[in-house]
């Protein structure tokens, strides 16, 4: 790769400078303008100190060094500011970008920087006592993505969906779906959508509300979370931590290591002792469980089962959750950095311009079936994964669900559609997808094709830094990056027709070949289809 390359000519550099250490490991980036360069690094100013020398100096002896025997493809190299070393590079080494990601195929963008590391990514966790809502969609979309994205990073990746089938919560729907089965209003607090009498009518005579209740919210989320291509390794009951005693034991050991005291009746988590801003209740005076303590019952678990990082992915509303759970877990011994609470912000519906805040079966919330059954799944995927989970969404029904440019979902989809109907219209006239080593790459030199070449080179880095920054997202604007570059390419580039040379075509098959494997790749990894045809 052409970052091995210059990182080498660039120790090199320093080495013959009798500069020592050489950093490890030296940085290169693509200059935010491309006017800069094609790729740039601060070595100079990261070694300079230490080694005696005024940064822009050793910048301007370490060019000097590198230009009079320059590596491949390297054509001119410049200093800037107080000692960046930027390289300007002939278009060949975009060439060899198409070589790469043509004989990796499907494995192009690989990365191993999680060999050896057990990740748990739990998402999604609803209740089970009624149907998923909107916001369930965004977090599902989240976790189900960044399981991807770690997973082709090399991490051992388990999806989990932690069910709360225990508490108040569950008793009250246990009661509602009762009383409508009987023919009685709800009790005070229970749940009141239409579903509820949807549902109570389906039960059989004699089965018990709990138990049947339970297993038809957890059916009903599968059914939705399936229509999402979101699946699970596992879904863990809150109840099951109850028959093994699981509760208790954490209880036992969160006293062993003394941060539970009693008062006023209650068990405290001493959560200050770990910079909490307060003690936390674990069991009431009642002798009821809070939330809290069959919560570190659950994650004490997953350590136990072997996991190295947990990642939780958990609603808006449970922002000051966070540092409790951290001071539980290091109260039990381990590192508060092996448990990540992704927090999900909120999802505001738009149609026609009017907020959308319910649906009909469900009363009082959007179901996310209702969102699926508006805009599909590949739609309400991607759409969720334009942005951060930092920030609130707004999801536009007209927008999400019109064939027009403007959605983002149909603009990624109609670039894929684009480059296989090119791959059809030549394999009808008789040309065919040769192998990469047999075709001269030298006549791609329009920059639209370059364009397209430039963006396909970002998609290591690209999902490296999703990988580490937990940041989905990013992925989605490299997708929308190289979609634009082929709608370019498309425009400007024709492949076959008069005035098109033979080895023109089979140089610009090549190239959408390749295109159209990154955006399989990165479709892929958000979970979104990549259609044929459109």
């Amino acid at each position: 790769m052409i970052r091995d390359s210059l990182a080498a000519s660039l120790r090199a550099a320093l080495h013959s400078l009798e500069i020592d250490p050489v950093p490890e490991v030296v940085h290169l980036e693509r200059p935010a303008r491309r006017e800069h360069g094609d790729w740039s690094s601060n070595i100079a100013l990261a070694t300079a100190k230490r080694a005696g020398w005024n940064p822009r100096e050793l910048a301007g002896r370490v060019a000097e060094i590198i230009i009079a025997d320059p590596p491949a493809h390297v054509v001119g190299v410049e200093i800037a500011g107080p000692g960046f070393i930027n390289f300007r590079l002939a278009d060949s080494w975009l060439h060899d970008v198409l070589i790469d990601v043509r004989r990796a195929g499907a494995d192009y963008g690989r990365a191993s920087i999680g060999t050896g590391t057990r990740v748990l990514v739990e998402f999604v966790s609803a209740n089970p006592t009624g149907p998923l809502h909107a916001g369930h969609g965004r977090g599902a979309a989240y976790g189900d993505s960044l399981a991807r994205i770690l997973a082709r990073c090399g991490f051992e990746v388990s999806r989990e969906n932690y069910l709360n089938d225990r508490g108040t919560q569950m008793q009250l729907f246990a009661a509602s779906l009762a009383a409508r089965r009987d023919g009685l209003d709800v009790p005070e607090g229970g749940y009141r959508g239409e579903y509820i009498v949807d549902w109570a009518a389906e039960m059989p005579e004699g089965a018990d509300p709990m138990e049947w209740g339970q297993a038809r919210a957890v059916a009903d989320h599968r059914a939705t979370l399936d229509r999402m291509n979101v699946t699970f390794d596992s879904w863990f009951s809150e109840r099951s931590m109850v028959d093994t005693g699981a509760i208790d034991v954490t209880l036992a050991d969160l006293r062993a290591h003394g941060v539970v005291y009693d008062a006023d009746g209650a068990v405290w988590l001493r959560s200050t002792d770990f910079g909490d801003d307060k003690d936390r209740v674990l069991v009431k005076s009642d002798g009821e469980f809070t939330y809290l303590l069959p919560d570190i019952a659950y994650h004490r678990t997953k350590f136990e089962r072997g996991f190295d990082l947990l990642i939780d992915v958990w609603g808006a509303d449970h922002h000051g959750y966070v540092p409790r759970m951290k001071a539980a877990m290091q109260s039990l011994g381990h590192d508060p950095a092996e448990l990540e609470c992704a927090i999900i912000q909120l999802v505001n519906l738009l149609r026609g311009g009017e907020p959308v805040r319910f649906s009909k079966r469900a009363g009082d919330i959007v179901e996310l079936s209702d969102v699926l059954d508006e805009v599909g799944s590949d739609a309400a995927r991607l759409t969720y994964l334009l942005q951060s989970i930092d920030s609130t969404q707004t999801f536009d029904y007209d927008i999400v669900r019109s064939r027009a440019m403007d959605n983002p979902v149909y603009y990624v989809q109609m670039a894929y559609a684009r480059l296989r109907s090119i791959m059809r219209n030549a394999a009808e006239k008789g040309f065919a997808v040769e192998s990469v080593d047999e075709v001269d790459l030298s006549p791609l030199v329009h920059e639209r094709e370059l364009d397209v070449l430039r963006a396909l080179s970002e998609l290591p880095d690209t999902v490296v830094v999703a990988a580490n920054d937990r940041a989905p997202h990013r992925i989605t604007t490299w997708v929308r990056e190289l979609a634009g570059a082929v709608h370019g390419f498309h425009h400007d580039c024709y492949v076959l027709g008069d005035g098109i040379s033979s080895d023109l075509t089979r140089a610009r098959l090549q190239l959408a070949e390749a295109a159209s494997i990154g955006l399989s790749i990165g479709l892929d990894l958000l979970g979104v289809s990549a259609p044929e045809q459109m």
